[in-house]
């Protein structure tokens, strides 16, 4: 049944499951990868090394600057934590699924039982929107492009926030992505190539874009 064709207030559970399944995830076998990283702010560039191994860890070595080697390593556990393999039932068994309304973006999914509070919005199969609870603050994601790998789909383009969970008022400015992903070895497993950043301030005011750059990839056999 399309999204669209849903009453509101209607169990939602295997549209959303289905949305979640579609995501792109690592084989179970992924022993990992390496290469070497980059990050660059305005004049600022710095050349290190890296890897990611089966438990998703990243260890960034050879940049002298320490919040540097904190921020490469940050962008590569985020994108390795959500590629991940985990069952639907292990991450949302707790959870109840109801629909809302309909927009451009896609249908409203209420989130009750364990997480209730949260709320998505799934599109073709594509979880387009996110409003997690997550330490204290709700953080509102919102996708603009995705890659099919036709092993599912990958966040290339969005935005995320930060609000007040009770006030609903904005905590941070908003963060603007743009990733680039790449296949590696004959079962194409895609890694991160590239991820540029651009941070805005409350007032909507920007600053210079980070960017980081994952360079002679290979994977750990």
């Amino acid at each position: 049944m399309p999204e669209s064709d849903l009453t509101t207030g209607t169990d939602c559970k295997n549209l959303f499951r289905r949305a979640y399944e579609n995501r792109y995830a690592w084989d179970k076998d992924f022993k990992g990868y390496s290469g070497s990283c980059i990050y660059q702010k305005g004049s600022t560039t710095e050349k290190g090394q890296f890897v990611i191994t089966s438990d998703f860890k990243p260890k960034v070595k050879d940049i002298k600057d320490d919040k540097i080697t904190k921020l490469i390593s940050s962008q590569l556990w985020e994108v390795a934590i959500h590629r991940v393999k985990r069952s639907f039932e292990d991450v949302h068994g707790g959870n109840t699924f109801t629909s809302g309304d309909v927009n451009n973006i896609g249908l409203e999914v209420l989130v009750g039982g364990q997480s209730k509070g949260d709320s998505y919005r799934i599109k073709d199969d594509i979880v387009t929107m996110v409003n997690r609870h997550i330490h204290g603050s709700l953080i509102n994601i919102l996708t603009k492009e995705i890659k099919d790998t036709g092993q599912g789909y990958l966040s290339i383009s969005y935005k995320s926030q930060y609000f007040d969970p009770l006030s609903k008022q904005a905590k941070s400015g908003k963060c603007l992505y743009e990733d680039k992903f790449i296949p590696l070895g004959i079962q194409e497993q895609w890694v991160l190539e590239s991820r540029s950043i651009q941070k805005f301030d409350l007032e909507g005011i920007d600053s210079e874009n980070e960017k980081f750059f994952f360079r002679e990839l290979s994977l750990i056999d």
